[in-house]
């Protein structure tokens, strides 16, 4: 019988390559909030000329300084408390930071460090809603088990990492009940950040989405 643990995979790497499909097509500058051990930083600075990776765990920002490029500078911080490294950032991600965060006052500080035109996209965990997300909840149940053998079988015949959890997953800091709803998550996020867009993932997660408005937005 297969160890179910073996279908185990890892949400947020899945979901990477989503957020990086909202990367301006000029990018110099780029912040990762709550980069764990730089796995997606390093994807990051493939697509910018400077990542400024940022992490509250000592350990994380370790592993993340020796596993990252050149072009990547890791820093430990807390975004809420701690000065961030940079401002007027083309792009500013994070992913599964974000509900570890009060929402009304995460988003302001990253908002204020977009420049004009500048896009935040967060991936992150949504408390359960099975009265409006039960369809979501039953396909996820579903979809993970599925999708996880078919992750093995590609990562058996060698084809890449398939999603495979990293070797430090355990050691990163989780958040078992996240306290917001996506619904209550787009509410708020709504009170800071007028015409942000925020979904429900299939994966236990939902997708926030803000672009910083230009002076041309305001002109037109």
């Amino acid at each position: 019988m297969l160890d179910s643990n073996r279908l185990d995979w890892d949400h947020n790497a899945y979901y990477q390559g989503l957020l990086l499909r909202q990367l301006p097509q000029t990018c110099e500058k780029v912040l990762d909030i709550g980069c764990g051990a730089g796995q997606f930083a390093t994807r990051l600075s493939q697509r910018a000329d400077r990542v400024h990776a940022v992490d509250r765990c000592a350990e994380m920002v370790e592993q993340a300084t020796q596993r990252t490029p050149g072009n990547v500078t890791c820093v430990r911080g807390d975004p809420l408390t701690d000065p961030l490294p940079g401002r007027d950032y083309d792009a500013i991600f994070s992913i599964s930071a974000l509900h570890h965060m009060p929402m009304r006052d995460a988003l302001p500080v990253l908002a204020a460090a977009l420049r004009p035109g500048g896009v935040l996209a967060a991936v992150a965990l949504p408390r359960k809603d099975l009265r409006r997300e039960l369809p979501f909840e039953v396909a996820a149940a579903l979809g993970h088990r599925l999708f996880g053998a078919v992750f093995l079988a590609m990562r058996s015949r060698g084809n890449g990492d398939w999603f495979a959890k990293d070797s430090t997953h355990s050691t990163m800091p989780m958040v078992l009940d996240p306290p917001l709803t996506t619904r209550e998550v787009a509410s708020q996020a709504a009170a800071v950040l007028p015409g942000v867009r925020v979904r429900r993932l299939v994966f236990w997660r939902y997708l926030l989405i803000w672009r910083k408005p230009s002076f041309r937005d305001h002109v037109l």
